[in-house]
């Protein structure tokens, strides 16, 4: 089930919250998590299982890290099974084929016969709530957090639909005080529905609209030089509208909810380094890497060389975290390196000294350059589209009528309105701010909302990117 369907906008989310309101509040953690598996269960029953089973393993797992008496090596020993067991189900469901068909590739290379590589389903948004779940216990036995009050409440945070599947990457603490207290008022709920509102306008109008250009950009064997240019510029648009939208309804139903959940971009592509970029885009991820894992490694404080290593071994696991596949391994490699780059340079870009539009507009296609690797199928294909982008590629007359297919004002009037939301800084937290004093404002939303959903019945399907991930 996804929320840009009519399913979903129609039915499911008119009754959940119908009921929920209905119930009493100590009655609501527990319908909230059996409407979350529901919700989860649609793509496949069985994936309620695997989640449970992490939801049950951190919960003693938590037990064991606050039980009276026990001692460091025991509190040690609980948080290394929560690591290990989610690590575990993260690596099997998510790289197990990719680490076989590699094996299988290297046995082939080397004259053996190989082996029939078994296949395996990745469970929806596993990478996200695994994530979650293990933040939990490891926060436990830090002492920045306390023990839920009940597994119903832990349930209720580990399986809650709005940001289950793709996101924002909510941690325990930040989340504790709001499972058993969250007072729902008016205002609160108007700022709710008008993130919703504008997120959902931003996946269906936006992100699916110019995804129609990057996928047939990217599919293609001819391709001019300015048709590759336009398709990455078109995949870059599509990426964080759809990621971008997908956590702005997150928000906006965490919010009908009770919940504050945390904004997850911040105007990325106005970045002027790629540092700065890091702490734009997808938040939740990027701080959770550097809480969890650059900081435990030594962060900055081992010397320049360890810096180094660690940065480039955060950006290695995040790539690979979003997929397994050499081409994210590769991305992360690509921002790693000038992360490192910018680390030597004291934090800025080589191109420093340059005005402000210039900086941005460069870190922009270094992004650019890094999102060809994020969307190519394999390395072959992502050379190819360099090439392309570069000198072109293929039969000229091939190359041409897919530009004319391209080249449209539709999707020429889609990349317009998409460059000015992000190089004017139109994110969706000002957007609702400012609309809470100007009633025009939610009158705008509520327009471009509509239309979104006549769009929506048009469509024939619309995936959420990061539900790959």
């Amino acid at each position: 089930m996804v929320f840009t369907s009519q399913f979903f906008l129609f039915y499911f989310l008119p009754l959940v919250v119908g009921i929920y309101y209905a119930l009493p509040r100590r009655a609501r953690n527990l319908f909230l998590a059996l409407a979350s598996y529901v919700f989860y269960g649609w793509w496949s029953p069985w994936f309620v299982l695997l989640m449970a089973l992490s939801t049950a393993i951190d919960w003693f797992c938590g037990i064991a890290v606050t039980a009276p008496g026990a001692s460091a090596r025991q509190r040690k020993r609980a948080v290394l099974v929560s690591v290990v067991c989610n690590l575990s189900l993260l690596g099997f469901f998510k790289y197990f084929m990719f680490a076989a068909g590699t094996l299988d590739r290297l046995a082939r290379a080397f004259g053996s016969e190989g082996f029939e590589v078994m296949q395996v389903v990745l469970p929806v948004g596993i990478s996200f709530y695994t994530f979650q779940s293990m933040s939990y216990c490891i926060d436990l036995y830090r002492g920045h957090a306390e023990r839920a009050r009940s597994i119903t409440d832990f349930a209720c945070y580990i399986s809650m639909f709005p940001q289950l599947v793709a996101g924002p990457i909510v941690r325990y603490r930040d989340i504790a005080e709001q499972l058993t207290d969250r007072p729902q008022r008016g205002e609160r709920i108007h700022g709710a529905v008008l993130y919703f509102m504008l997120g959902f306008a931003k996946k269906v109008l936006l992100a699916n609209t110019l995804g129609e250009v990057a996928d047939a950009a990217f599919a293609a064997g001819s391709l001019s030089q300015g048709a590759a240019w336009f398709g990455i510029l078109a995949y870059a648009f599509q990426i964080y509208f759809d990621f971008s939208g997908y956590s702005d309804m997150a928000i906006g139903l965490g919010g009908l909810f009770g919940f504050r959940m945390p904004v997850n971009f911040l105007s990325p592509y106005l970045s002027k380094s790629i540092t700065e970029f890091w702490t734009r885009w997808h938040v939740s991820l990027s701080s959770w890497l550097r809480d969890y894992l650059y900081i435990p490694l030594g962060g900055n404080r081992r010397g320049t060389l360890l810096t180094y290593r660690n940065l480039m071994l955060v950006m290695l696991l995040g790539g690979l975290w979003h997929g397994a596949n050499w081409t994210f391994l590769a991305w992360g490699l690509f921002h790693g390196t000038l992360l490192c780059l910018e680390r030597v340079a004291g934090r800025t870009p080589l191109y420093a000294r340059l005005p402000a539009g210039l900086r941005c507009g460069l870190t922009f296609v270094l992004v650019l350059f890094s999102w060809v690797l994020f969307r190519a199928p394999d390395i072959d294909a992502a050379g190819a589209f360099f090439r392309a982008l570069l000198l072109g590629a293929g039969d000229p007359n091939a190359a041409a009528l897919l530009s004319g297919r391209l080249f449209q004002p539709f999707y020429l009037l889609a990349a317009g309105i998409a460059a000015a939301c992000v190089w004017l800084g139109w994110e969706t937290r000002l957007v609702v701010e400012w609309s809470r004093e100007h009633s025009i404002g939610g009158l705008a939303a509520t327009a471009v909302f509509l239309l979104a959903v006549l769009a929506m019945f048009s469509q024939a399907e619309n995936p959420f990117l990061y539900f790959q991930f």
